[in-house]
C-alpha cells in the first residue's frame, strides 16, 4: 500500500476543529484517522461526510494529510470537489458543530452539509 502525505494539505482544519476530533477519536479508544469525502445527495445535490477511519483501511488511492501526527484521509474522487476545504468547529449553540468552507461549491445549503459544484 502506498499512501501520499502532503505537507500542504489539500484539507485543512481549525486548531477548534483539530482539537474537537481528536477528543471525539480518544472517546473511541482506538489510533483512527478521519476520513472527509462526499456523496450524493443533500439539499444542494451532493454531501460532506466525516467519519473514522481504521489506518488498515486507507488504500493507494486515498490522499493522506498529517496535522502534527493526526492523520486525515480523503479519496481522491472526493477531494476534486473539496481540495481547499476548510474545516471548522463551533461550539456555538445555535449553528454550532463541524462547519465546511469549501471554495469548489457553487452552491450551498442553508444547513451548510451539502453543496452543489
Amino acid at each position: 500500500m502506498t499512501q501520499t502525505t502532503q505537507s500542504q494539505p489539500g484539507i485543512q482544519m481549525s486548531e477548534a476543529a483539530l482539537k474537537h476530533v481528536l477528543a471525539l477519536r480518544e472517546q473511541q479508544g482506538t489510533d483512527l484517522y478521519l476520513r472527509v469525502g462526499v456523496r450524493q445527495g443533500g439539499c444542494s445535490g451532493m454531501s460532506y461526510m466525516m467519519d473514522f477511519e481504521d489506518p488498515q483501511n486507507v488504500t493507494e488511492h486515498d490522499e493522506v494529510y498529517d496535522y502534527d501526527g493526526f492523520k486525515v484521509v480523503c479519496d481522491r474522487k472526493s477531494l476534486l470537489y473539496l481540495y481547499g476545504l476548510m474545516l471548522d468547529y463551533s461550539n456555538a449553540l445555535i449553528g454550532g458543530g463541524f462547519q465546511f468552507t469549501n471554495p469548489n461549491a457553487t452552491q450551498t445549503c442553508g444547513c451548510g452539509k451539502s453543496f452543489g459544484a
